[in-house]
C-alpha cells in the first residue's frame, strides 16, 4: 500500500503537535501549520521541493510574526484586577471617623467597615483616604 505525501504531512504535523499540548511551547504548533500547509501542497499536487519550501515558509512565517505579537501582547497588557484586588489602591471617602480600632468608608459606592494602616492615626469625616489592602471584609485605609 502507498500512501500519499499529503497524508504523511498530516501525520507530521499531529507528531508535532504533541509535543505543543504536553510542553505548552507555541513554536510546536506553528511547525504544525507548516505542516498542514505542506499536506495541502502535496494535496494540489505539487512536487517535493515545493511542498518542502511551503512547509518552511509557512512555519518561519508564523515565528517571525505572530511570536513576537502574541509575546507583546502577553507582556504588555497588565492583569486586570477583580474582586477586592480591584479595589487597593482606590480612593474612599470616610463617612464615620477611622481610627486603629474601625470605622467606615464608602468605597466604590458600598459602605465598608476599614481602619487605618498606622493605629495612631485618626481620619475624621469627609476626609479622602487610600486603601492599602483588604483584610477580611475590612479596608485597611492610609
Amino acid at each position: 500500500m502507498d500512501i500519499d505525501a499529503w497524508v504523511w504531512w498530516l501525520i507530521g504535523a499531529v507528531g508535532l503537535g504533541i509535543p505543543l499540548v504536553l510542553t505548552a511551547m507555541p513554536e510546536f504548533g506553528m511547525f504544525s501549520v507548516g505542516a498542514v500547509a505542506g499536506a495541502v501542497t502535496a494535496a494540489l499536487g505539487f512536487g517535493v521541493v515545493a511542498q518542502v519550501l511551503v512547509f518552511v515558509v509557512v512555519s518561519v512565517a508564523l515565528i517571525a510574526v505572530v511570536r513576537p505579537i502574541a509575546a507583546r501582547h502577553r507582556d504588555g497588557r497588565p492583569g486586570l484586577a477583580t474582586g477586592v484586588d480591584a479595589l487597593k489602591g482606590r480612593q474612599a471617602v470616610v463617612l464615620e471617623r477611622v481610627d486603629g480600632g474601625g470605622g467606615r468608608i464608602k468605597l466604590a459606592g458600598e459602605v465598608w467597615s476599614a481602619r487605618a494602616l498606622d493605629t495612631g492615626q485618626t481620619f475624621e469625616p469627609g476626609e479622602r483616604v487610600d486603601v492599602v489592602d483588604i483584610d477580611g471584609a475590612t479596608a485597611v485605609v492610609m
